[in-house]
C-alpha cells in the first residue's frame, strides 16, 4: 500500500464502508456508475481545482455534501427555499456542509482547491436551479 494523490485517483467509499481506490479519467463518472451500482449508498472522495466559475448547478438528493477548502477562495451559491444564499469559502481548512438536496454552483475568486465527500448517488446537474 503506497500513498497516492486525491487529484489523481479519487475514493469510493461503498456501501459497506470499503475505501476503493478509483484512478481519474474521461470516463470516470460512466464507469462509477457501472462498477457501485449507480452509486447506490456510496460516497465519493474527491479533489479538483477550479480556476473559473462551474459552468453549472448541481444537487445530490442522497444525503449532504461535505467540501473542504485545501487552498484559495470561492463563493459557494445555494437555493434554498427559492432563494440563492452566497457562502464565503475563503478560509484555506475550512469546511462547508450542503445539505441534502439542495442546489448548488460556485463562483471562483482566487483559483482554488476542493475536496468533496459527495453521496453521488442521484446527483442532477443543471444549467439553472429549477426554482
Amino acid at each position: 500500500m503506497k500513498p497516492t494523490a486525491l487529484s489523481s485517483t479519487f475514493v469510493v467509499i461503498d456501501s459497506q464502508l470499503k475505501a476503493h481506490g478509483v484512478p481519474v479519467s474521461p470516463s470516470l463518472y460512466s464507469d462509477l456508475d457501472v462498477n457501485f451500482q449507480n452509486f447506490k449508498s456510496c460516497i465519493l472522495l474527491a479533489e479538483y481545482t477550479f480556476d473559473a466559475d462551474w459552468p453549472s448547478w448541481e444537487m445530490h438528493p442522497a444525503g449532504d455534501e461535505i467540501l473542504l477548502l485545501i487552498a484559495g477562495s470561492a463563493e459557494i451559491h445555494l437555493q434554498q427555499n427559492g432563494e440563492i444564499i452566497t457562502v464565503q469559502f475563503d478560509e484555506v481548512g475550512s469546511t462547508l456542509t450542503v445539505p441534502q438536496a439542495t442546489w448548488h454552483t460556485a463562483k471562483v475568486k482566487e483559483s482554488c482547491r476542493i475536496v468533496f465527500m459527495t453521496p453521488g448517488e442521484g446527483s442532477l446537474h443543471a444549467l439553472q436551479p429549477p426554482l
